[in-house]
């Protein structure tokens, strides 16, 4: 099973030590980061591995690495050299692991080390990207065959995730630690386990006074709390959310929450994906149960699926994937949860003859369609690219157009709701759309008597929310659907209906 290891980045022992205090429930081994040090702080290292009294990585990270140490190799082994000196017969008193990068042998002190049970983990960084050859670097790097292999690269896309885990894959009974630095590579620090790591690294991004150590680091307590970091195995089921940019996303919450209260052994992760053919294919190499897919990966997910559900045959969008007997099987669960949501915002068994304005013409505004069809209601669909929104319009006979004044003034023919599904406004999302407008509709104004829902639900008001209510509209954010479809998932993901009586205790946050 993996470790979770916590970078100590304080810039005194005292500091340090007050940290690992505060989170050593969580952890099973630390890192002092003596780089990070402030420079006398540096000359007392000894007797650190006591105080903490849990096994201690001592690591002087260079600047060319990532770290905070500018000075010489000279002065840097000089350190390493009185961290390890005096070593006393009882191993937990002296330093369990001593980090050197593989440009650096000092027979010496790597001897010396040896002597009194400090194992050497030899690293690699690459802050700026992945190497081509991880699979040889692995093979060829440990001078000595004790030692432990650390490979950190930056992860610029997800193709750099499947590289690394892939030459990870090709030496499984070699101890290592894998990372695939930056956003694209967070799964790989939650699963260790699944990428075959003696290790993970993770900071206490809590506290103001201990920097993250590395790009893409979780938080100490998030990774033991949330993801249950410890109690993941080889057995542990793997599900997840795929899309991007998915800066923020509250879905691990919400999944988590329910597996830990189901005893339930499994993980729901973020995936931050630029290629879903790349990203299938790590989903596949890491045996992933099931993914929740969001934007923009709705209708690009579809050809990757050997089944497919009524709904996402008659929508052309899939949000909801599990793995089969012969690979991959979709269905859509934006649909009912939308259609279930609106129904209770209305307070109404059903919109016959309402008069609605969708925006947009992606994945969720496919679903949105597919169920304002169903319900019986008249549609308009508007789209900033019109002739996507005549497509989708063309399926059910609705009116469309795209964001022109033209467009805007048929909108009061089709008022009594506006569902606004684009992305724009949303949390995390710094582009909004192509005009840079946080409000998909800056130009129409509301008259008060609309019913408006918009589908983000991070913020909780969206400008465009806000503008409608400023202007007396009942409004709704997105999260009524957003809960109401992942209790389809999770039915579908578990083969079982979502216990109902969890909902009070498994809300997403920040809403």
């Amino acid at each position: 099973m993996a470790k979770m290891c916590l970078c100590l980045t304080a810039n005194t022992l005292q500091r340090n030590l007050e940290i690992l205090n505060k989170y050593r429930k969580y952890v099973d081994v630390a890192e002092l980061r003596v780089d990070c040090l402030e420079p006398d702080e540096r000359l007392l290292i000894r007797r650190f591995p006591e105080q903490a009294n849990i096994p201690v990585i001592l690591t002087i990270r260079r600047d060319i690495d990532g770290g905070a140490f500018i000075g010489g190799d000279g002065a840097r082994i000089g350190l390493m050299a009185r961290g390890l000196a005096y070593a006393e017969a009882d191993r937990r008193r002296n330093f369990a692991y001593l980090d050197l990068e593989e440009d650096l042998s000092v027979p010496s002190l790597e001897e010396a080390a040896r002597t009194f049970g400090t194992r050497i983990i030899r690293s690699y960084h690459n802050t700026k990207g992945t190497d081509a050859d991880l699979s040889v670097k692995i093979r060829s790097m440990r001078h000595s065959e004790d030692e432990i292999v650390k490979i950190a690269v930056t992860a610029n896309s997800t193709k750099d995730v499947l590289n690394l885990l892939r030459a990870g894959k090709e030496y499984p009974d070699q101890e290592k630690i894998l990372i695939a630095m930056g956003h694209y590579g967070v799964y790989s620090r939650i699963l260790a386990e699944q990428f075959g790591s003696f290790l993970s690294y993770t900071s206490a991004l809590s506290e103001p006074d201990s920097p993250s150590a590395a790009p893409g680091q979780v938080d100490v307590r998030q990774m033991a709390s949330l993801y249950r970091f410890r109690n993941i195995t080889d057995a542990t089921k793997v599900y997840g959310v795929v899309g991007f940019p998915l800066k923020a996303t509250s879905s691990p919450h919400f999944f988590n929450t329910v597996f830990e209260l189901e005893g339930i052994n499994a993980v729901y992760v973020p995936f931050p994906a630029d290629s879903i053919t790349d990203f299938m294919k790590i989903a596949h190499e890491l045996n992933v149960e099931g993914l929740s897919v969001t934007v923009p990966y709705k209708e690009a997910v579809i050809p990757f699926l050997s089944s497919q559900s009524s709904e996402v045959q008659s929508i052309g969008a899939c949000n909801t994937v599990s793995r089969c007997a012969q690979g991959w099987m979709g269905t859509n669960t934006d649909a009912r949860g939308f259609s279930d949501s609106l129904l209770a915002f209305l307070h109404k068994p059903n919109i016959k003859r309402k008069r609605v304005t969708v925006i947009g013409a992606g994945g969720v505004a496919r679903a949105v369609a597919f169920a304002l069809y169903h319900l019986g209601a008249k549609v308009l669909i508007l789209n900033r690219t019109a002739h996507k929104a005549r497509r989708l319009a063309g399926l059910y006979k609705f009116a469309w157009g795209g964001m022109a004044d033209r467009e805007i003034e048929m909108m009061d023919k089709y008022r009594d709701i506006i569902v606004q599904t684009t992305s724009v406004g949303m949390d995390g999302n710094n582009t909004n759309d192509a005009s840079g407008f946080s409000d998909p509709l800056p130009m129409y104004n509301f008259c008060g008597k609309e019913e408006v829902i918009d589908l983000i639900y991070k913020p909780e008001m969206t400008v465009f929310l806000q503008r409608a209510a400023d202007a007396g509209c009942r409004v709704q954010n997105g999260y009524d659907m957003l809960i109401r479809q992942a209790r389809y998932q999770y039915a579908w993901f578990m083969g079982k209906e979502f216990p109902e009586h969890l909902l009070t205790r498994v809300q997403f946050p920040g809403t």
